[in-house]
């Protein structure tokens, strides 16, 4: 028996893509006009020369974009496409967890449906009958077994189908971001399954966008870009390269779109005795950006020029903001008794966090320097942002440093 449970050996796959020479709106429109024959479309490359071999007995997590290739990576694996050059080759039995229910017919009963699907699968009356009560158990079904499936919800739906897809006992697992369907419950034991097959020393392929799955169940981490592999090998250095171009990529977005934004939505006023000439947001290490991971120190560098000294002493401020205009946090040097002396006529002021503890989400940044009395000299309202990422999903606008006791 081969050592790999898949081998793929230059595989590529790519769509057309048509476009009408005319933009229709109407169905009248596209009977009607004389023009409608489309133009040749152009191809695109989804999948570009992809080799990798799958061991046998290993879990392996596909990770990447959306648009990456990972969905149809599985689907040539599966046989739901056929590659445009290069092979596919499957050693053993294999089951998908890809569209659950794809061959189910919504007038058949969920009986009907589990037999059809099955043989689908590979499986004989037989074998379906001595499984077919474990199907419906686990499926949670057993009051809606003889009904139609157009009467079932989504849920009902997608738990029938991947019950019918683990019971066909395969050697090698395809799954697509599927390992919740239904409630909370049902996900514990579509996890359970997993654990089950991993134990059993099956091969398993799995695409999903939860990094911590793959860091719990993968043995090896793949990561496709652009529909290449960019890289593959142990789920944490994989996951961490993955997440430092994904963060790369959102910088420019990001930053993008907040420029357009906040040209429209914030305001500038006072009268440029001494003027706020840039505001930087910065890494701890000094480095700009626009994005922080939760905790992370968050450096904001404010430059100034002197047009004309005042006679008050002068005082910097910076104020936090939620979306919503809800102050998260505000300060000055006055607050704070730090004696601000402007001995050049340029110079920079940092306000530096050094945990930054905002629970997920964008912010925005007032920047002031006013008079002692509060006269504004320069005030920008809103007009930089940044965002805060994390894998903690709590609520609120900061995470309180804090640790739970039980006295059980």
């Amino acid at each position: 028996m081969s050592e790999a449970a898949i081998e793929l050996d230059h595989v590529s796959k790519r769509f057309k893509r048509t476009v009408l020479k005319s933009n229709y709106v109407t169905l009248k429109d596209l009977i009607l006009r004389k023009r409608r024959i489309p133009k040749k479309g152009r191809y695109i490359e989804v999948l570009d020369d992809i080799s990798l071999t799958v061991p046998r007995g290993k879990t392996i997590g596909i990770i990447g974009k959306n648009g990456s290739g990972k969905s149809t990576l599985l689907k040539l694996i599966a046989g739901i496409y056929r590659p445009d050059s290069g092979t596919i080759k499957v050693n053993g039995k294999l089951s998908s967890l890809i569209e659950l229910g794809a061959g189910f017919h919504p007038e058949f009963t969920g009986r009907e449906n589990v037999y059809i699907n099955g043989i689908l699968l590979g499986l004989t009356k037989q074998q379906i009958r001595e499984r077919f009560d474990r199907i419906v158990r686990f499926a949670e079904l057993e009051d809606f077994i003889d009904m139609p499936v157009r009467t079932y919800s989504s849920g009902m739906y997608m738990r029938l189908g991947f019950s019918v897809a683990v019971h066909v006992d395969p050697e090698i697992l395809l799954i697509d971001e599927v390992l919740a369907v239904g409630d909370e419950s049902f996900g514990h034991k579509c996890k359970e399954v997993i654990r089950q097959f991993r134990a059993a020393m099956k091969t398993i392929v799995m695409v999903t966008h939860d990094m911590s799955a793959v860091e719990k169940w993968c043995d090896e981490a793949i990561w496709l870009n652009k529909g290449e592999v960019a890289d593959r090998g142990e789920p944490r250095r994989i996951i961490d390269r993955y997440r430092e171009n994904v963060r790369a990529d959102e910088e420019k977005t990001f930053e993008a779109a907040h420029d357009v934004g906040m040209n429209l939505m914030g305001k500038r006023w006072g009268d440029r005795r001494i003027e706020i000439s840039d505001i930087r947001l910065l890494t701890g290490e000094g480095e700009e950006q626009s994005i922080y991971t939760l905790g992370e120190p968050t450096v904001v560098e404010i430059s100034y020029r002197v047009h004309e000294r005042p006679a008050q002493p002068v005082v910097f401020g910076v104020g936090v903001f939620s979306p919503d205009n809800i102050c998260c946090y505000g300060t000055n040097t006055d607050i704070e008794k730090v004696p601000v002396i402007l001995e050049k006529d340029e110079g920079t002021v940092r306000f530096i966090i050094k945990e930054n503890l905002l629970i997920e989400g964008t912010y925005f940044l007032d920047v002031a320097v006013h008079a002692e009395d509060g006269y504004p000299f320069d005030y920008l309202q809103h007009q930089t942002a940044f965002a805060v990422r994390s894998n903690i999903k709590d609520v609120g606008i900061c995470r309180l440093p804090h640790t739970w006791e039980l006295d059980t």
